[in-house]
């Protein structure tokens, strides 16, 4: 609920100061500790926007990643993320901790089953 209703004050914003997404909204996870979950929300931007209340202009830098493409419910993409992170171990490569998800489409607009995720996972 946290994500949407965030991205709904961004895009009122971006409409507020005549700008619009370069790109589809993400959220970045920097932990995955629940009681203390430290994420950020937000949609790519073609040039550095000043911000406004608790909205802020960041950086996502340039970096060697795994992805993959997800489709189905948000609840059952565990599987998705083994894949990866075995798929990482058995290229001797170190994932930093930090992961993002980009979001094609909306459980507002369609099924469960037809949600489309991209998982992007940083490598070290």
């Amino acid at each position: 609920m946290v994500i949407g209703e965030t991205y709904e004050k961004i895009e009122e914003y971006l409409k507020e100061i005549g700008e619009y997404p370069e790109d589809i909204p993400f959220v970045r996870y920097f932990n995955m500790d629940m009681e203390n979950l430290k994420v950020e929300i937000g949609f790519p931007v073609y040039k550095e926007l000043p911000g406004k209340d608790d909205i802020e202009f960041s950086y996502i830098e340039e970096m060697k990643a795994v992805y993959s493409l997800y489709q189905g419910p948000y609840q059952e993409m565990g599987e998705t993320y083994d894949e990866i992170m075995m798929w990482i171990e058995d290229n001797g490569m170190k994932p930093t901790g930090i992961f993002l998800e980009s979001y094609y489409n909306s459980p507002k607009d369609v099924s469960e089953d037809k949600l489309l995720t991209r998982i992007l996972m940083p490598l070290d």
